[in-house]
Formats: C-alpha cells, sequence, structure tokens
C-alpha cells in the first residue's frame, strides 16, 4: 500500500494536547494541537483511536500544504520516484480503496490501479489536493466507525476484520505525513502513544512467518549472535520503549524490553521511528549506534518496506 517504504499489505496496509514528556518532537514546529480525551501514553491504541488518528493525520497533513507556497512537482527524499503530488494521490486513493472494500464488506481485495498508477504531473492547487485528501480520510473513519472492528472482510494478512485496515491506515497516513512534512523542510512531531503504536505495528508486521515468503532474502538476516535494540531517549521508563529484534531463531522475533544486544541504537522516539521506518539514515549525529553498526546497516537494508 506504499511506495517502496511499507510493509506490502495489499499483497500481504488522540491528539497531542501536552507540551512536554507526552510529546516527542522531531522540532519545534508542525505540532499535533488538537485536544481530545487523554491517555496514558503507554496504553494501547483501541479501535476508535485508530480511526480518529486517519483523519487526524489526514488534516495535520492537509494543514502541511495550506500553510505556505507548496510546489507539488517536489520530489519526496524518503520516497524518490514520487513527487509529492503522488504521494499525496496514493495516500488518498488508498484511504478510498480501504473504505469501499469495508463498505462493500469484500471477501477478496478490488482493484487498486489508482493507488498504485500515479501520473507525475498535477493541474490541482494545494488546497483542492488538501480537501481531497481529508474528504477521503473522513469518508474512511466514518466507515470504520459504522461497520464496527469485528465485521468480516478480507485483510491481507491474519485479521479477516476492520481492526486491521484501522491500525494500518493510521499508522500509513502517520507515515505519509512525515514524507510530505520532510520534503517540505519541516519537522516533524507525533504523539508519544502513536509512535509507540506505529512502531509495535511495524515490529509485528515484519516478524509474521508469511514476510518471508514475500521478501525471502530476509531469512539472510538471521544467523547466531544477531541482536538490535532500540531505545528511546526521551520517554520516561513507563513508556517502556525500547525494543529488542532477534534474529537469532528460525524466525524474525521482537519483544519489547531492554537488554544487551550486538548493537544498540539510541535516540528520540521520533528519530527511531523515522529510522526503522527507512525515513532518515543511521549515520548522523542523532544515532547513538555502539555494537555492530554493520548489522543494524543490514538488517535496515534488508527490512524496508516493500
Amino acid at each position: 500500500m506504499n511506495s517502496g517504504k511499507d510493509h506490502d499489505t495489499n499483497s500481504g496496509v488522540g491528539r497531542d494536547t501536552d507540551s512536554g514528556t507526552d510529546r516527542d518532537t522531531h522540532s519545534d514546529r508542525d505540532r499535533d494541537t488538537n485536544s481530545g480525551t487523554d491517555h496514558d501514553a503507554n496504553s494501547a491504541m483501541d479501535y476508535d483511536g485508530h480511526c480518529a488518528e486517519i483523519f487526524h493525520q489526514a488534516d495535520l497533513l492537509a494543514s502541511c500544504l495550506t500553510e505556505q507556497a507548496t510546489d507539488l512537482t517536489t520530489t519526496v527524499p524518503s520516497c524518490p520516484d514520487w513527487n509529492l503530488a503522488q504521494l499525496l494521490r496514493h495516500l488518498g486513493e488508498t484511504h478510498r480503496w480501504v473504505e469501499n472494500l469495508v463498505r462493500t464488506r469484500a471477501t477478496e481485495p478490488p482493484p487498486d490501479t489508482a493507488l498504485r498508477v500515479l501520473p507525475r504531473d498535477t493541474d490541482r492547487p494545494p488546497a483542492e489536493v488538501a480537501a481531497w485528501l481529508t474528504e477521503g480520510a473522513r469518508l474512511l473513519a466514518d466507515t470504520l466507525r459504522s461497520s464496527g472492528p469485528d465485521a468480516e472482510i478480507w485483510t491481507p494478512l491474519p485479521s479477516g476484520s476492520p481492526r486491521f485496515f484501522a491500525r494500518r491506515m493510521a499508522h500509513e497516513t502517520v507515515m505519509h505525513r512525515a514524507d510530505a512534512t520532510l520534503t517540505l523542510g519541516r519537522d516533524f512531531t507525533v504523539d508519544r502513544r502513536v509512535a509507540l503504536d506505529t512502531l509495535d505495528e511495524w515490529m509485528e508486521l515484519g516478524s509474521l512467518p508469511q514476510m518471508f515468503d514475500y521478501h525471502p532474502d530476509r531469512r539472510e538476516l538471521l544467523g547466531p549472535g544477531r541482536t538490535l535494540h532500540f531505545h528511546a531517549t526521551n520517554t520516561p521508563p513507563e513508556a517502556a520503549a525500547d525494543w529488542i529484534v532477534d534474529l537469532t531463531g528460525d524466525t524474525l522475533a521482537w519483544r519489547r524490553t531492554q537488554e544487551p544486544a550486538a548493537v544498540s541504537v539510541r535516540a528520540p522516539l521520533t528519530d527511531l521511528l523515522l529510522l526503522i521506518y527507512g525515513r532518515v539514515p543511521a549515520d548522523n549525529d542523532t544515532f547513538e549506534i555502539t555494537g555492530d553498526a554493520e548489522l543494524l546497516e543490514f538488517w535496515l537494508a534488508r527490512v524496508l518496506f516493500g
């Protein structure tokens, strides 16, 4: 469902009210400022939270497009095959594709040409594109709420219910907002609870055994002593913001814990999110890397979403 940076989920996709530690910032701008229900930052996001986040993230992205003059032909560095117009069309068409699937209770995937075949040119002004994007996100969120989390539908990976798409689309929208925000030279921020859930989903999807069917070369990651530890430096202990990736067994595995590893990466939570999703490289001063840096680079190269 994405541009080569996401797990291919078509084959097999709360608002921040706190200016202190509950917000993880990649900088001081593009802040998530909508007020809403307060939740513990380490609590898992629920179905309603995912539905709300789809629209909220699309709304933040739309605001980014209309706050300044935006050239939609600008290349997106984190998705270099696309320009901004293609990125936004992909996201908006994906929202509509999923909405149709959920609304019709589809038992097989509908055609997805519109979200994959993306013209580079655009004759639509940024404000019009922004309105179209938020319209699709709102429609999707409303349809997911109407269907409820337990309706029986087709999903590309184990689930068979709208729960899969609510979570996947929330995070898809988060990461494409990051793509657009960074392309425009702005700084990306995200609510801590959303960032934690986005990273957890990435780990869960990437560790599914069937990922070897889609990406046989990932078996090359497995080997004795191959473990990676990621620690978010700007979170309180109760956030439990530590991930271990364990490549020592027969499958890729992960767990939320702090323990010694062959390579350890320490950085603010948003930066870890951008690194693991392949949006920024590891070779900058943001990341404190100790241990086997070559293992880190090998793992990052193999697990790029796509």
